[in-house]
């Protein structure tokens, strides 16, 4: 009887299999270890990521206010040009405002007339003290619109250095300028009855 023991034919396969296996398994802990070792990194350039992208957020924000500033300016400037020239405007052609303060002073002449010892003195009263009124009245915007004016373009000199009006601003400055310093010379020439006096009694 042979008691031989013959090799069974799976052995070796089993054999290479299980080699296989392992390094298998080998193959995915090394896989596994470089993602974990990946993982923070790229976590880390995720960060640096959000914190450029944060400091262009805030560059932005920056310029965008650096911007809004002297648009704020602009505007500031512009309206007060424009009113400035309205305020000469209107002072020459006679305010409302003046109208009914000389109407006023007029009514306070009538009153005062009774009393009036001269012709003179009555005209005074009647239509002088009134012409006075409207003269100061008009002056006094005159004055303000000229102050405006030269305000206005004097502004860039006490501000950021570079920054210049536009050129419709500068313009209406200086019509503003023209109107109120003709408003000035002529109210004062009249307040002071200089320019068209006071007509004399007979």
């Amino acid at each position: 009887m042979d008691t031989t023991k013959t090799a069974d034919p799976t052995a070796p396969e089993t054999d290479t299999a299980e080699p296989q296996a392992t390094e298998a398994a080998e193959a995915k802990a090394t896989e596994a270890k470089a993602d974990l070792k990946d993982a923070p990194a790229a976590e880390t350039a995720g960060a640096d990521e959000a914190g450029l992208s944060d400091e262009d957020l805030e560059d932005e924000l920056h310029d965008e206010l650096d911007e809004t500033e002297p648009r704020s300016e602009g505007v500031g400037a512009a309206a007060s040009a424009v009113v400035a020239a309205g305020l000469g405007l209107v002072a020459l052609s006679g305010s409302w405002v003046s109208r009914v303060i000389a109407e006023r002073q007029t009514l306070v002449g009538q009153i005062e007339s009774v009393n009036a010892a001269t012709t003179e003195a009555k005209i005074e009263a009647l239509y002088g003290d009134a012409w006075h009124m409207t003269a100061l009245v008009n002056g006094v915007l005159s004055t303000l619109a000229l102050l405006l004016a030269v305000f206005v373009l004097a502004r860039p000199a006490f501000g950021a250095p570079g920054r210049t009006l536009p050129t419709w601003v500068r313009a209406v400055s200086w019509a503003a300028v023209a109107l109120g310093a003709l408003g000035v010379l002529l109210f004062g020439l009249m307040y002071f009855d200089i320019l068209a006096p006071l007509p004399k009694a007979a």
